[in-house]
């Protein structure tokens, strides 16, 4: 044996009580479990880790994470290493890196620098990789042929594809575009990703009508994968664009897992019951729905999101050419202050609750942590100036914090019976959403401990072997004997969420331990230089890592 957990307090992931045993670890996999009322001699190893006093459980999975390039620039990826997650699956809300061309990635790359940096120019990363299966490689090569911090599943981005087919037009795609992006999703998943994303609030993905995202889901069903929407509002019509989700994978016979679920904007107060009801009705009609969300009431995205669709339209140069006229921008301005925007989800922008959270110009940094109606304030102007002269200058990099959600809601959606855990969590700028680097603990240490809103074993349950059922991986979410040594020690009493809104790159406390493939990536509360990452692909009917 290689290791030996000795007397730990084990939470198996399956949401059932805890019992206290030495668990063996050898080869990167869970060798024996030797519970305390079992007879026998105990197991012993060349390393004896003792854990009394603390809970060991399967490693975290982040079902919604924006570290597609985090992953390749970050050895120690602390920001989540050190929270227990051991599996983010990237590629989210229908914008990211794979599958592109030449052109494609120059305009994916400055669309989504409020998320993950890389813009066009800059050279910390080496854009080599042109398909899924070229970045799940590069992936797995890391750093030095060495790996990566944690391991990282893909969801083939909607939005890129259409991009690839049919650029950044708002009009139905042709049979032969269509065929074309049915084509790319095919290859994507036979490459190795587990489904497909879409960011129906962001362009181009939200050009896509119901029966073009029908035929694609069609496809991800063929290879069993499953459709992730940040589907097209949650605000103003939030519900109904719940249940275009539901009926869409219906339709297709695809599963359905939705992203960051949640009600937010005054509309939606208290309308998390109507939510669930609705999800339910589909449940026991036999569908096949999952989410996830994060433990916190404010969204994060990029400021150029909160634009009009048809402002969008063309690409990043067209989206700036339209800032700088100002006719043009007075139209913007009325929709987005009163008519509400679609990238706003129909809802009159308040720009009081709107948070600049990152640049990329650090000669724009004045204006981080503020809203954008202090600094208009400041300025002595109004806040679409502010945010206009913003937008031009960072050349849509902005990030910012929308403060719009309600706790209540919160709360209710995360006690489903089919729930999980994801950060959403943005990484780039100067104060990022701290649920980047305090998702996991915020959940096991408020959520759990301190308002007992779930269970210790179902929240775990949550948070493991839910989103390992999600991506029909067979060996991990359980501990269990054969699976895989993925799995995190915490201390049930103080482990919780260091970061906060003013400081949000603060490191979690309780959380000694965490092994990928039988290594410890943290140990006694420090990043090792351990690379266990690699890409969890999965292929029809079995799972290749």
């Amino acid at each position: 044996m290689d290791t030996v957990l000795r007397d730990v307090r084990v939470l198996d992931g399956s949401g059932g009580p805890a019992y206290r045993a030495d668990v063996a670890l050898d080869g990167g996999r869970i060798a024996a479990i030797h519970r305390e009322t079992d007879g026998g001699p105990r197991p012993d190893a060349a390393r004896v880790v003792a854990a009394d006093g603390l809970a060991l459980s399967p490693g975290f999975i982040d079902m919604h994470a924006h570290s597609d390039l985090a992953l390749l620039r970050d050895p120690a990826h602390e920001a989540k290493a050190a929270q227990g997650v051991t599996l983010e699956v990237l590629g989210q809300d229908g914008l990211s890196y794979a599958p592109v061309d030449d052109r494609t990635l120059a305009e994916v790359r400055a669309q989504i620098t409020g998320w993950n940096g890389g813009a066009p120019g800059s050279a910390d990363i080496d854009f080599s990789w042109r398909t899924v299966g070229d970045y799940l490689d590069r992936l797995d090569h890391g750093f030095d042929g060495r790996g990566i911090a944690v391991n990282a599943a893909y969801l083939i981005p909607q939005g890129t594809v259409r991009m690839l087919a049919l650029g950044w037009e708002d009009r139905a795609a042709g049979p032969a575009e269509l065929a074309r992006m049915k084509q790319l999703v095919a290859e994507g998943l036979e490459q190795g990703a587990v489904g497909l994303s879409s960011g129906l609030t962001y362009t181009p993905g939200m050009y896509a009508s119901d029966a073009e995202l029908t035929e694609l889901c069609r496809v991800v069903a063929r290879y069993d994968g499953y459709y992730c929407p940040h589907h097209r509002s949650y605000g103003a019509g939030a519900l109904q664009a719940y249940e275009e989700m539901v009926a869409l994978t219906r339709e297709a016979g695809c599963a359905l897992h939705l992203a960051h679920a949640t009600m937010n904007f005054g509309v939606n107060k208290g309308r998390a019951p109507e939510l669930l009801a609705l999800l339910d009705r589909a449940l026991d009609a036999g569908a096949d729905i999952s989410l996830d969300t994060y433990p916190y009431t404010p969204g994060c995205t990029t400021l150029v999101a909160m634009l009009p669709s048809w402002a969008s339209e063309g690409g990043p140069e067209a989206i700036l050419a339209r800032l700088r006229d100002d006719a043009t921008a007075e139209r913007i301005r009325q929709v987005m202050e009163v008519e509400g925007a679609d990238g706003c989800h129909g809802v009159p922008i308040e720009w009081d609750t709107i948070e600049i959270s990152g640049v990329s110009d650090p000669g724009l940094a004045g204006c981080v942590g503020k809203t954008l109606a202090r600094s208009a304030a400041e300025r002595g102007e109004e806040p679409w100036v502010t945010a206009r002269r913003l937008l031009i200058d960072d050349r849509l990099g902005p990030t910012i914090l929308q403060h719009v959600g309600h706790e209540d809601n919160v709360r209710r959606i995360m006690r489903h019976r089919v729930h999980t855990g994801g950060s959403d969590g943005i990484l780039q700028g100067a104060k990022p959403h701290p649920r980047a680097y305090g998702t996991f603990p915020q959940y096991l240490g408020t959520y759990v401990r301190d308002l007992g809103v779930l269970s210790l074993e179902e929240c775990i349950a949550h948070l493991t072997s839910r989103p390992a059922a999600r991506l029909r991986l067979p060996d991990r979410g359980l501990v269990r004997e054969g699976y895989r040594a993925d799995l995190v020690l915490f201390d049930p009493d103080t482990v919780a969420a260091g970061s906060t809104y003013e400081a949000p790159r603060t490191l979690p406390t309780g959380i000694p331990h965490v092994l990928i493939d039988g290594r410890f990536v943290i140990e006694d509360g420090r990043r090792t230089d351990v690379l266990a990452g690699r890409a969890v692909r999965r292929t029809p009917g079995r799972v290749r890592r």
